[in-house]
């Protein structure tokens, strides 16, 4: 294997990075560990595509003792990986109020790269 690929780096919208640095520590682990997968052009180890929210959304999820958790990124486009959103999810459907919130910052990219 020839030089490495540069890694993406990863644009935190909102308050998405506050929201993470708030998980219980070994969540936080984890997720810094699913990211730099993304970041390598890996998959992570549990996803999901949110493609109904908006096109190229997917989250990671992660399953510990301390909840659900939630990572929402956008990896499609070139120039970076974005972090939509980050939260603990309660039951099994994302909270209008989450949805609110992943589908606000997908706009602000898009509006970003028109």
């Amino acid at each position: 294997m020839g030089s490495m690929t540069q890694e993406k780096e990863i644009r935190w919208m909102g308050s998405s990075k506050e929201d993470l640095l708030a998980f219980p520590k070994e969540t936080r682990k984890e997720a810094g560990f699913q990211l730099s997968k993304i970041q390598a052009g890996l998959e992570p180890d549990d996803w999901k595509s949110l493609d109904n929210i908006g096109s190229g959304i997917k989250e990671i999820r992660i399953r510990d003792n301390a909840g659900n958790y939630r990572i929402i990124y956008l990896a499609k486009l070139e120039e970076a990986i974005y972090v939509l959103h980050c939260f603990q999810k309660k039951d099994n459907k994302i909270t209008l109020h989450n949805r609110d919130i992943i589908k606000a910052r997908y706009q602000a990219i898009k509006k970003q790269n028109n």
